[in-house]
C-alpha cells in the first residue's frame, strides 16, 4: 500500500476533522515527525511516494490522535519560549500560558545580576530551561518527586548545555536547605479540582494526574506553598504562582493572609488571571 504524500494528508485531515480543533496542524506535527521533514516540505513534496510502512505509521499515529491521545506525546517533543523541548507522559505537556511566568521572571531582575531561582515542580524543565537558557548569570535550582519526570528535565537541560541549572529530587522544599535562599521562587502546581470533569477529556486524562490535581478545591498545594516559600526567600524575594483562570481571587487572599508586599497578577492571552505574585519585605 504506497500513497502520496499529499493524498495521506488530505485523508488523514478529513480523519482528524471532528475529533481536534486543528486537525491540519496535528497532521502536519504528525507526519513531520514520522518523516523527519519540515512543515513547508509537506506542501512542497505532495508528490513524494511514501512506502507501505511510512502509510501505515502514519495512520497509526492519526487513530491515537482521535482518541485525544496528545500530539506532544505522539511526537516526543513541544515547542516552549523559544526552546523545543522532550516530552513523555511522566511530565505535563508545557503550555502557552505558564509563558507568562518566564515572562514575569525575566522582567523582575536585571538580565547582568546573579540571581538565584527555584522552579519547583518542574515536570519536564520547561520553565527553568528556558530562564537558564535566557539568563547565563542566573543560578537556577528545578526539583520534582517523580525521578522520571526529573530525568527527561536532565535530558532538555543537556541538549541545551546550559551549565547554570541544578536539579533535585525533591517534594517541594523537602530536599532543599533550609539555608539556602533565592530571589525568586516560581511554581506551576496541580491546581485542577479532584473531580473536574475536565480530567476525563482531551489531552489532560493522558497526563500525570499527581502534576494536575491538589484537592477537593485544588488549591491544596497552593496553601502549602506560599506560607513555605517565605522561609526560603531572601528578603525582597519573590513567589510567583500559576494557578486556574477561577482561582485568582482566592490565590490572592491567600497571598495576603501571609503577609505577602506588592501583590501582582498578570492575564493570559485569553483575558485571564493566571499567575499571580507577592514580595517578601
Amino acid at each position: 500500500m504506497t500513497k502520496t504524500l499529499g493524498e495521506l494528508h488530505k485523508q488523514a485531515i478529513t480523519e482528524l476533522t471532528g475529533h481536534t480543533d486543528s486537525a491540519r496542524l496535528d497532521v502536519d506535527l504528525i507526519i513531520g515527525h514520522v518523516l523527519s521533514i519540515p512543515r513547508t516540505a509537506i506542501l512542497t513534496q505532495d508528490q513524494m511516494t511514501l512506502s507501505t510502512e511510512e502509510v501505515l505509521q502514519i495512520q497509526e499515529l492519526i487513530k491515537k490522535r482521535t482518541q485525544s491521545y496528545p500530539v506532544a506525546y505522539i511526537t516526543g517533543s513541544r515547542h516552549f519560549w523559544d526552546l523545543e523541548l522532550s516530552v513523555t507522559e511522566a511530565t505535563l505537556i508545557p503550555r502557552p500560558e505558564t509563558e507568562l511566568l518566564v515572562e514575569m521572571a525575566l522582567s523582575l531582575f536585571p538580565e547582568e545580576q546573579t540571581t538565584h531561582l527555584l522552579d519547583l515542580g518542574t515536570g519536564s524543565g520547561a520553565i527553568a530551561i528556558a530562564i537558564a537558557h535566557a539568563r547565563p548569570a542566573w543560578h537556577v535550582t528545578a526539583c520534582d518527586n517523580s525521578p522520571a519526570a526529573l530525568l527527561v528535565a536532565r535530558n532538555n537541560a543537556e541538549s541545551y548545555q546550559l551549565e547554570n541549572i541544578a536539579l533535585i529530587n525533591s517534594d517541594w522544599f523537602e530536599a532543599i536547605p533550609g539555608t539556602q535562599k533565592f530571589d525568586l521562587i516560581l511554581s506551576n502546581p496541580p491546581y485542577i479540582e479532584k473531580d473536574d470533569p475536565h480530567l476525563k477529556q482531551g489531552d489532560i486524562q493522558y497526563e500525570p494526574p499527581s502534576a494536575l490535581c491538589a484537592g477537593q478545591d485544588g488549591l491544596n498545594d497552593i496553601r502549602l506553598l506560599i506560607p513555605t516559600a517565605k522561609k526560603y526567600l531572601n528578603s525582597n524575594g519573590w513567589l510567583w504562582l500559576e494557578h486556574g483562570f477561577d482561582q485568582a481571587q482566592r490565590v490572592k487572599d491567600l497571598f495576603s493572609e501571609y503577609h505577602y508586599t506588592n501583590i501582582k497578577q498578570h492575564i493570559d492571552l485569553s483575558g485571564h488571571i493566571r499567575i499571580t505574585g507577592g514580595k517578601l519585605n
